[in-house]
């Protein structure tokens, strides 16, 4: 059974100031605190690349599993839809070679933005299992401080750089439960990018996030046999704070369940659900299962259930 084993991440030490950040704007503390969820935005060094990231986050999962040896590593997915360079070649060979994977590994990129962690874990999986490969590593990275117009208020104010990486493979912490998926093409006009600046149209996503996402778990939870009332723990994509809150407040009593934590890093894009993963899921957590729900660019959306083994 191919599940998730471990994940370790790499948050970039620079930093944004979002307090000043806001205060060009005619915005303050409290809006920030409300609205953004972070007082900080983690953003890479201008010599960093995308796979130096993603390189850093293997790194630090190999150091914090010693058991898991180069040699032994069969694939290697990279989440990005910002890679180095111009997209060609792709972000995961160049991760391939500066982590020194052996030639043997399967590489291969998932274009996808806030839903990709989702897509990109059950993508590996199947990948996995069709070829018999015993250890996988996806990779999540999507540097939007390369495409940021730090002028715009919608988006210099949520977005932050960061990396993870999820080692999947046999006799899992996490096992991979029931999931679904969606895609709304109709939204693209949304999120995206035109002349390498990023546009969004923060009230149409905030819409689209809150309406959607509850009956969307709810579905991929009856399929698992479970309620919203019999689950552990709600690990939503950290869009911004008033996007969890919203959610959180349209599931009632079970609000209190939705995990919030931006790091003070900001909207890591597909990085948010790892990264809660990794400090939240492991350890000495109680959680015996657990709903994940990435949504945004596309519009795209995955939701999945996860229990612990």
């Amino acid at each position: 059974m191919v599940g998730i084993k471990s994940i370790a991440s790499y948050i970039p030490a620079g930093r944004i100031d979002n307090i000043a950040q806001a205060a060009s704007f005619d915005r303050d503390e409290a809006f920030v605190a409300s609205k953004i969820g972070t007082t900080t935005l983690s953003v890479k060094d201008t010599a960093e690349e995308t796979s130096d990231l993603c390189a850093t986050a293997v790194q630090n999962l190999l150091v914090k599993n010693p058991g898991l040896r180069l040699e032994d590593v069969d694939a290697l997915v990279v989440v990005t839809q910002n890679g180095d360079g111009e997209g060609l070649p792709h972000t995961s060979a160049i991760v391939q070679k500066k982590v020194g994977l052996p030639t043997h590994v399967a590489c291969f990129d998932v274009s996808l933005g806030c839903s990709g962690y989702v897509y990109g874990l059950y993508v590996l999986k199947g990948f996995m299992e069709a070829a018999g490969l015993k250890n996988g590593i996806l990779v999540t990275c999507d540097p939007y401080s390369k495409i940021m117009d730090r002028s715009d208020r919608m988006t210099t104010l949520l977005f932050g750089d960061a990396a993870t990486a999820t080692w999947l493979g046999d006799d899992p912490v996490w096992e991979l439960g029931p999931v679904r998926y969606g895609t709304d093409g109709s939204g693209a006009d949304h999120l995206y990018v035109k002349d390498r600046i990023f546009h969004m149209n923060g009230r149409q996503v905030f819409n689209f996030a809150s309406l959607k996402i509850i009956p969307h778990m709810q579905e991929v939870l009856e399929l698992a046999g479970l309620s919203l009332d019999t689950v552990d723990a709600f690990c939503l994509h950290q869009g911004s704070g008033a996007i969890v809150d919203a959610i959180a407040k349209r599931l009632g009593d079970n609000g209190d369940r939705v995990v919030k934590d931006m790091f003070g890093a900001g909207n890591t894009v597909s990085s948010t659900i790892p990264m809660l993963l990794e400090r939240y899921a492991f350890g000495d957590s109680h959680w015996k299962n657990l709903v994940m729900s990435g949504f945004g660019v596309g519009l795209s959306w995955g939701s999945a259930v996860l229990f612990r083994r």
